[in-house]
């Protein structure tokens, strides 16, 4: 492990600062540490690592080292916790580095997870649903309350009409809201509240799939246009277990779409053709001579089709 090394230029993470509503006067130090003296934050927001991506940060490593240094924090047993900068670690481990440049910040558990939330999304490469989840949990964390309190509030603002008292009492919160949203950037409270909320009505086996990082978002929405729940499940379990590509999976949709559509029109007919045997069997047909005639002719050309098979 190398010396330790002041710097006068920690490392920094666009609004913070402002965030936390001031600069950070706690002591920051830039040194190297050991790999295996490093662990993951066990909150971190981003729960999908690309493998292309991964190893593209790979051989950019090779070529250049680690041009930014991770952001950790003080953990138990002497280790340290990466609040920013897992891909890096993850990448370094892959080349098998034994040390890594880092910056140690004194944050407590609080400020860890909003300084990971921030420095995810500002990098932009979290999928839509890492995304709108951690910029929920981030303001969620800000005002002190559950996330769905903040998905009250932003549904609530769509409608100022119908909460006119409430809007007086969530004045200040609203305040803070938006003063998450001008930290995160790209999204204001109402484009968020009505191009991303609605995600999280996506099925539940596929948001789960997600949340453990078990495959691509563009992989999840795509399976989650099939609306056959026992196919949908099959065909995730399929994607997860063997790694299909986003093109294997439009291919087997639209192969299973196909074999439904020849199988539709059969079920349906076996299934009128149960309905109407057990209505006839009920029925008062039994007791008319001219029905019992038409019935007849009727079973005849069920037996000859029977005998024909």
């Amino acid at each position: 492990m190398s010396g330790r090394k002041r710097t006068n230029q920690p490392y920094q993470i666009k609004g913070v600062d402002a965030l936390f509503g001031g600069t950070d006067q706690t002591e920051t130090e830039d040194r190297h540490l050991a790999t295996a003296d490093i662990v993951p934050f066990e909150q971190q927001p981003r729960r999908y690592f690309d493998p292309e991506k991964l190893n593209q940060l790979v051989e950019s490593i090779k070529q250049h080292g680690i041009l930014e240094p991770l952001l950790v924090r003080s953990s138990k047993d002497g280790k340290y916790e990466i609040v920013a900068g897992e891909r890096r670690y993850r990448a370094a481990t892959m080349l098998g580095l034994t040390e890594v440049p880092v910056v140690i910040r004194n944050f407590n558990d609080q400020e860890a997870l909003q300084v990971a939330l921030i420095e995810n999304l500002q990098r932009e490469d979290l999928n839509p649903i890492e995304e709108t989840e951690g910029i929920l949990e981030l303001v969620a964390l800000r005002l002190q309350k559950d996330v769905e309190y903040v998905i009250t509030l932003l549904n609530q603002a769509a409608h100022p009409e119908r909460n006119a008292v409430d809007n007086v009492i969530h004045k200040e919160e609203w305040q803070v809201l938006q003063k998450v949203f001008a930290t995160v950037g790209r999204f204001t409270p109402e484009s968020f509240r009505t191009n991303r909320l609605p995600l999280l009505n996506l099925p539940t086996d596929i948001l789960n799939a997600l949340r453990e990082g078990k495959l691509a978002y563009t992989k999840a929405r795509a399976i989650a246009r099939v609306k056959d729940e026992a196919q949908r499940h099959e065909l995730l379990a399929t994607a997860i277990k063997e790694e299909l590509s986003l093109v294997q999976i439009k291919e087997r949709i639209v192969t299973s779409a196909k074999v439904n559509s020849v199988e539709a029109p059969v079920t349906s007919l076996k299934t009128r053709f149960e309905s109407a045997y057990k209505r006839i069997k009920n029925s008062k047909v039994w007791d008319s001579p001219k029905q019992k005639k038409t019935l007849e002719k009727l079973l005849e050309t069920l037996e000859q089709l029977v005998e024909q098979d």
